[in-house]
């Protein structure tokens, strides 16, 4: 199959188009539905495919086809080709006046269920015909390959030909609820912490370095009462409905005033919070009207600080 996917380049454009859309439906009748054009016509371009490719390509069944694997490399590669067409068309139809499309915008589980997904109403309502592909996971996806046009990282990206703009800082800290607290007592110092349950993320799990090491040396203080939760919303969670005291980013408190901090002055080390893209998307308007967006909010909420540090 190896030469014959060599020959894929050699294949015109409209029988790739042909077996993209035979392949995604399943059909010869409604792929033709779908292309406008006869059964006939679209197994006759099927069949020419297969024979410059010396490859089967579907097996037939009374209820429809199914790719072989052959098939399915191919498929694989048409719709990658398509999804890369799709987004070069809609950069091209970016205009002055108008963001609209999909954008695929990486970044953590923390950050974008805490901090962006709560703030996403306001930028649908500024751009409503604003798609948002919101990938959160820890992984470092890799913009270069464009497995996503754009990403919020906790730390700056290290991959070549990519835009990046150093968002804010964001420190691990304590937190509970004043409820919690007037049951349960405040700590006062380190070792009072083992007469209260401690939620955070277990230290071997995927985080930033500053979190993990900041749970770490809460852990030296002999705490008796663990619960363990692999991402910041879960641990938010549970602080909220009076669970203990968790390490949750310091974000937080812009969205849950009444959370206390509780021993102020411990706290992690600083986490720089980066936003990237790559260099080939810096015209795109959607880019644009994403980045501003996240800068403005981030700008508002200093000035909420500011205020409330002058009053």
């Amino acid at each position: 199959m190896g030469q014959s996917l060599t020959k894929v380049a050699e294949m015109d454009w409209d029988k790739l188009r042909i077996f993209h859309a035979v392949a995604d439906a399943g059909s010869l009748t409604h792929a033709g539905d779908v292309l406008h054009l006869s059964q006939s016509a679209v197994s006759r371009q099927i069949r020419a495919l297969e024979e410059s490719l010396n490859a089967t390509l579907f097996h037939r069944h009374a209820r429809g086809l199914i790719l072989t694997e052959q098939g399915e490399l191919l498929f694989d590669a048409t719709s990658a080709m398509s999804k890369r067409l799709d987004a070069a068309a809609a950069r091209i139809r970016d205009s002055e006046e108008e963001v609209f499309g999909e954008l695929r915008v990486t970044t953590t589980i923390g950050f974008g269920t805490l901090w962006l997904a709560p703030r996403l109403p306001q930028l649908y309502k500024k751009y409503p015909d604003l798609n948002i592909d919101l990938m959160l996971e820890e992984r470092v996806l890799d913009l270069p390959m464009r497995e996503a046009d754009l990403a919020i990282r906790m730390k700056e990206p290290s991959q070549a030909d990519l835009i990046r703009k150093r968002l804010m800082s964001v420190h691990m800290r304590l937190y509970a609820t004043p409820e919690y607290l007037a049951s349960h007592g405040t700590p006062t110092q380190l070792s009072d912490l083992n007469e209260h349950r401690l939620i955070c993320q277990n230290v071997n799990s995927e985080q930033v370095g500053a979190g993990a090491t900041f749970v770490q040396s809460l852990l030296a203080n002999n705490i008796n009462s663990m619960l363990y939760v692999n991402n910041y919303f879960g641990v938010l969670q549970a602080v909220l409905h009076d669970l203990g005291i968790g390490v949750l980013p310091d974000y937080v408190i812009q969205d849950f005033p009444n959370l206390q901090r509780v021993l102020p002055e411990t706290g992690s080390a600083e986490v720089p919070v980066f936003l990237a893209y790559p260099e080939e998307l810096r015209q795109s308007k959607r880019i644009s009207a994403f980045r501003d967006f996240v800068q403005q909010e981030i700008f508002s909420h200093r000035k909420q600080l500011a205020a409330k540090d002058i009053s």
